[in-house]
């Protein structure tokens, strides 16, 4: 390992997918750059997100580093969608074949950071002390990085097992046998109660509110990596021209266009049959019209109430109170399946809320429920929060004080009033609507741009225009506004987080449509940035 001398080119913050690709193509560039990471190794999301049944919901042949040809060539994924092992094992021989460990610390998590506007260079602080200095900081924070951890009373006072989905622990579990609570139907959730539901005594689901999901029929990936790599490269410049920054056939027409009955109900069936995130695409008009939104989603509730038997099980699971794909699709591998056991349960915590934990278990309306494990799938508080949980001082207050009515950043890259700090798929950019790893690599190959420019100007210093700032802040909003999605008290709008301002954080334009205007950006000599 190099030596952590304390004063950097660079720092970047998080070693997960974001910040091992920066750390690579600003350590090719000539920098010296340090990476600072809570965790004990790379992985990011995939480091500390170990629960049962974990696994990507983007395909594994486009959920994956572009920018080594070989690497796309050698490495060989097992699954279509592939599972959390498996992602850290692909992140970790990536960390090995570039011997990137050697410019990461671990197990340091930063608390603090101050722009000092005489040296120019912000001052990271760790929660261990110590302070380092760089000219430029690069947040690789990640979107879904800090949980959300809801004040129930008595969560102390349970004297079972208690587990955070987002923090499991990393020898594992055993729950065979237990009578299991799992609090919270997102993603995590789904994932995790699909996968114990055939290995517990009992399991008991307490829901807030029914997720819409769709089949991943995930299995061995067969011959379709094989057919891509030969094309590779076209294969993903395609995507990065794409609306969600993946392979989806894109709906050309409306719901209720010149289409026979019979056209649609096959378009529907033969989306459901292929699997995936695609399925909302099926019609142009699905996120903007009422009509077509509300018919796409009784299509997926008549199949919820195929796969559940117990028609009061199906109808508490099936969502009526908000627009299909206005909070993150779920994809699943036999979720709805799992009411069908004998020892599965469900409570519907809008008719029975939960009002405390005991010392035996979770008391949900007038009834106590006793158990061994208690599972909390909570979600986090996502794209502000990683940044947010910092104490970052710019050059008029902090970060918090700057985002408290909603997260304000020019492309979503960087944020007035705070020179030399870059956030990699930050609030207002495609980010959460998109292939992660597609938008990841274009945010950091842009940033990687930005410094050469300033470099090669004798420049150190860039920061957005506030006008600027302003115009994409009312852009994100006014195109977010276009859609049925901010209909949706969903984490897309911080509804998971008590006294977080609703906001509609994504860019939901689309993956083609943001590369094409940031490329235009930096085409333009970095407009609406200030550099000296």
């Amino acid at each position: 390992m190099t030596e952590d001398r304390g004063d950097h080119d660079v720092i970047v913050i998080g070693a997960g997918f974001a910040g091992l690709y920066q750390l690579i193509r600003l350590r090719d560039a000539g920098y010296d750059v340090r990476v600072l990471e809570a965790g004990g190794d790379v992985g990011g999301t995939w480091y500390w997100n170990r629960y049962p049944g974990a696994r990507c919901d983007i395909e594994s042949i486009e959920y994956s580093y572009s920018f080594d040809r070989a690497l796309e060539q050698e490495w060989n994924w097992s699954e279509r969608y592939a599972s959390q092992p498996e992602i850290l094992d692909y992140i970790r021989h990536v960390a090995d074949r570039h011997d990137l460990r050697r410019d990461i610390t671990f197990g340091t998590r930063v608390e603090a950071m101050r722009w000092d506007d005489v040296s120019e260079r912000w001052t990271v602080r760790t929660h261990d002390g110590r302070s380092r200095t760089a000219r430029f900081v690069i947040a690789a924070t990640g979107c879904l990085s800090v949980p959300s951890r809801p004040d129930v009373e008595g969560l102390e006072d349970f004297g079972g097992e208690l587990y955070w989905t987002s923090h499991w622990p990393h020898d594992g579990v055993d729950l065979e046998g237990k009578r299991v609570a799992v609090v919270g139907t997102g993603s995590s959730g789904l994932q995790t109660i699909t996968a114990i539901a055939p290995v517990v005594g009992s399991l008991t689901v307490f829901q807030r509110t029914p997720s819409y999901a769709v089949p991943a029929h995930n299995g061995p990936i067969g011959r379709r990596l094989e057919d891509v790599k030969p094309g590779y490269p076209a294969f993903r410049d395609e995507s990065r021209f794409s609306r969600l920054g993946f392979h989806c056939r894109e709906g050309e027409t409306g719901y209720f266009a010149e289409t026979a009955a019979g056209d649609v109900r096959r378009e529907l069936d033969d989306r459901w049959s292929d699997g995936g995130l695609c399925f909302t695409q099926s019609f142009r008009d699905v996120l903007f019209d009422v009509d077509a939104n509300e018919a796409l989603a009784e299509y997926v509730r008549e199949r919820i109430r195929e796969k559940v038997h117990d028609p009061e099980t199906a109808e508490k699971l099936t969502p009526r109170s908000y627009p299909i794909g206005a909070k993150r699709m779920c994809v699943d591998t036999g979720y709805f399946e799992v009411y069908n056991r004998d020892n599965v349960s469900l409570v519907d915590l809008g008719e029975e809320p939960i009002s405390r934990l005991t010392e035996r278990g979770i008391v949900a309306g007038d009834v106590e429920h006793e158990f061994d494990v208690i599972i909390m799938a909570t979600g986090f508080d996502a794209m502000t929060g990683a940044l947010t949980a910092m104490d970052v001082r710019g050059t008029d207050g902090t970060l918090a004080e700057k985002w408290a009515a909603g997260p304000r950043t020019y492309l979503g890259l960087m944020a007035a009033g705070f020179p030399n700090l870059f956030m990699i798929t930050g609030p207002q950019s495609p980010s959460v609507l998109s292939n992660m790893m597609t938008s990841i690599e274009y945010h950091v190959d842009w940033v990687t741009r930005a410094l050469e420019y300033l470099r090669a100007r004798g420049e150190h210093r860039m920061e957005p225009d506030v006008e600027a700032e302003d115009n994409w802040v009312n852009t994100t909003n006014d195109v977010g506004d276009l859609t049925l999605m901010p209909r949706a008290a969903s984490w897309y709008m911080g509804a998971n987080i008590p006294g977080k301002r609703r906001v509609f954080m994504p860019f939901v334009g689309g993956v083609g449509t943001y590369k094409q205007i940031g490329d235009g950006v930096a085409v333009a000599g970095y407009h609406g940035f200030e550099t000296a």
